[in-house]
């Protein structure tokens, strides 16, 4: 993901409702996040939707590495050799 140009990509919730369209336009566009404030404060993020699509999918391969650093360090992984030649054997069938 792009990051956040404050000079660009950070509006108000008023500015938004006025201009939803040309907003989510930008956002598809530029492909960097819209942070949107309420009385100064952040309150929310648009986000292009391929954008957050690979953000699900980078969150979900960091979920699979986290399981398997805490299976390996359990003593339930086996070395790369071994997995490998256990692999190959499958695709060899």
């Amino acid at each position: 993901m792009r990051a956040i140009r404050l000079d660009q990509d950070v509006h108000s919730l008023s500015e938004f409702r006025a201009a939803v369209a040309s907003f989510v336009q930008q956002v598809n566009e530029t492909r960097r996040p819209m942070l949107l404030t309420q009385r100064g404060r952040g309150v929310a993020v648009l986000v292009d939707v391929r954008e957050f699509e690979a953000m699900q999918e980078r969150l979900e391969l960091l979920g699979d590495i986290r399981v398997a650093q805490q299976q390996f360090a359990a003593g339930q992984g086996i070395p790369h050799e071994e997995a490998e030649v256990r692999a190959l054997s499958r695709f060899a069938k």
